[in-house]
């Protein structure tokens, strides 16, 4: 009502009513003002504004600023944008305007309603010409009163580098559009959501065109993410096929993105996740409530493995122990699963540990497959690894004289049998390149990429590591460009080298010089 006066000019607005109950020489009452702080009312025998005996004509006089607002087309626009679902009927030059039915606010539960009418209101308030993957349409009154009607599109369009989508659901009362494309109903990572939230319980702001009680906005917001995750939770207990092959490829991010944001929906939205496994076959994905059914009693942690490719995981010197001990181990591909995994911390009072941590707790048959490794080769056991004091000396030479401004420790392991060493303690190689992106775009610290110093974990039965500690007491500087190298070929496993490894190349080229320049009978 008072939106009419900021367009109102000098002559104001003018208010004719006569009730139904008089007789037809009543007269007629006419309410005016300007607006500026007081009003008339007088008595009229005539209304040419009211068309009828009875009823209520309204008219403003624009002023010569807001005169565009008499233009028929600008009118017809505000109508649909604004009262488009109003029950009673809107005319404008003698046709109806609204004349889009507000299907949210039928109940599903007591009507049939078809899906092509579903599939034509998406389509209208999506602007959108693709069918609805699911939808949701459900009414509650506790806590507060919601009738809502909610659309997963077949695709959304980040994907594409259209950029950062903005909301897809507005916001009514009573069936009168109180916000489009609301950024305060639903949580950020709910942006690919398509729809219409009612409810009649907001109080509305006749300034600002948005509901100010923001205690109720967030019991509203609470209540519809909270079902819309119990939704999806259904849709992949129903139709686990359609969840894991369509929506999930497709949205999977922004439920991610949940996770990581959104911590009172963290422990829904975990459930809803899919990740490969070393358990499962190529192409197959498997929850984290899997992964814990499978789990032996007294496993108390969730493993994962950030890797570049599922060959990569299977090949990597950090699943080797996994493999022996028949361990399932996440497998993870991008740094945004890595940050999911950080985030996420626990499942289930289960802890998710990275395969990469130092620390792995895990039966140890390393001295049973060191024999076994040996018999098979016809070697002696005790000659195909080194000592504890052989070790302890290696593991010494290369913090304080081989590496030391590479290394933080050098220690020895028993998880490995097919590889000679690798770093622990890190962050994965997916997480830094990650926040060296952010890290260049924001102009922060650590923007040159240089690794901090690593830990370093050497298996004392490989021929490698063997042969190096030999190594150093013929050929020291050989001995430490060999190190070097194998220092390099640990980080290379771990996915934290930058630059494609071309610092190597120097360091390669001198190792193959020496030898190459070696007799036969020394080496």
């Amino acid at each position: 009502f008072y939106s009419s006066f900021m367009v109102a000019g000098a002559k104001g607005v003018e208010v004719v009513s006569r009730s139904a109950s008089l007789s037809q020489d009543a007269p007629y009452s006419v309410w005016s003002s300007d607006g500026i702080g007081s009003y008339t009312i007088d008595s009229s025998s005539s209304a040419p504004s009211l068309p009828q005996s009875r009823g209520t004509a309204i008219t403003i006089h624009l002023s010569d600023e807001t005169a565009d607002y008499a233009d028929a087309g600008k009118v017809e626009a505000i109508i649909k944008k604004y009262s488009n679902f109003v029950t009673f009927p809107i005319h404008l030059d003698g046709e109806r305007v609204n004349t889009v039915d507000a299907v949210w606010a039928r109940d599903p539960g007591s009507e049939k309603i078809e899906d092509e009418t579903y599939d034509a209101f998406y389509k209208y308030v999506a602007n959108a010409y693709d069918e609805p993957m699911y939808r949701l349409h459900y009414r509650a009154d506790a806590p507060v009163d919601i009738r809502a009607l909610f659309f997963v599109p077949t695709y959304h369009t980040e994907k594409y580098g259209m950029g950062h989508m903005e909301p897809g659901v507005s916001l009514y009362s009573r069936k009168v559009l109180i916000e489009a494309k609301s950024p305060d109903i639903l949580p950020e990572w709910m942006r690919f959501v398509k729809g219409v939230v009612d409810s009649e319980d907001l109080p509305l702001s006749v300034s600002r065109e948005r509901a100010q009680d923001s205690a109720l906005i967030q019991k509203l917001r609470t209540a519809l993410t909270k079902r819309f995750t119990s939704f999806l939770a259904k849709m992949a207990r129903k139709d686990p096929e359609k969840y894991k092959t369509e929506f999930f490829p497709e949205f999977g991010q922004f439920l991610k993105e949940g996770v990581c944001r959104d911590y009172p929906s963290q422990d829904a939205l975990s459930k809803l996740l899919y990740f490969d496994s070393s358990k499962c076959e190529n192409g197959e994905t498997t929850s984290f409530e899997e992964y814990v059914g499978r789990c032996t009693p007294d496993q108390k942690e969730i493993y994962y493995l950030v890797a570049p490719n599922r060959e990569a995981a299977l090949n990597s010197p950090y699943f080797e122990i996994f493999l022996k001990a028949d361990r399932e181990v996440f497998f993870v591909y991008t740094a945004m699963d890595d940050f999911v995994m950080t985030n996420l911390g626990m499942f289930q009072s289960r802890k998710l540990v990275s395969a990469e941590k130092g620390e792995i707790d895990l039966p140890d048959d390393s001295e049973k497959d060191a024999a076994a490794e040996a018999e098979e080769k016809d070697v002696d056991p005790a000659a195909a690894r080194l000592t504890d004091v052989q070790t302890g000396e290696l593991c010494a030479w290369l913090e304080t004289e081989a590496l030391p401004d590479r290394l933080a420790a050098a220690k020895v392991t028993h998880r490995l049998s097919m590889h000679p060493a690798i770093v622990v303690g890190h962050e994965s190689g997916a997480m830094r390149r990650m926040m060296l992106l952010v890290n260049q775009r924001t102009g922060g610290e650590g923007t040159s990429g240089k690794l901090p110093k690593q830990t370093l974990e050497v298996n004392p039965s490989h021929p490698i590591v063997v042969g190096l500690h030999a190594l150093r007491e013929r050929d020291e500087d050989l001995a430490v460009l060999c190190a070097q190298q194998l220092l390099d070929n640990a980080i290379i496993e771990a996915g934290l080298m930058d630059e494609g490894g071309r610092d190597m190349l120097p360091r390669l080229n001198e190792i193959l010089m020496r030898l190459t320049a070696k007799k036969d009978s020394d080496i």
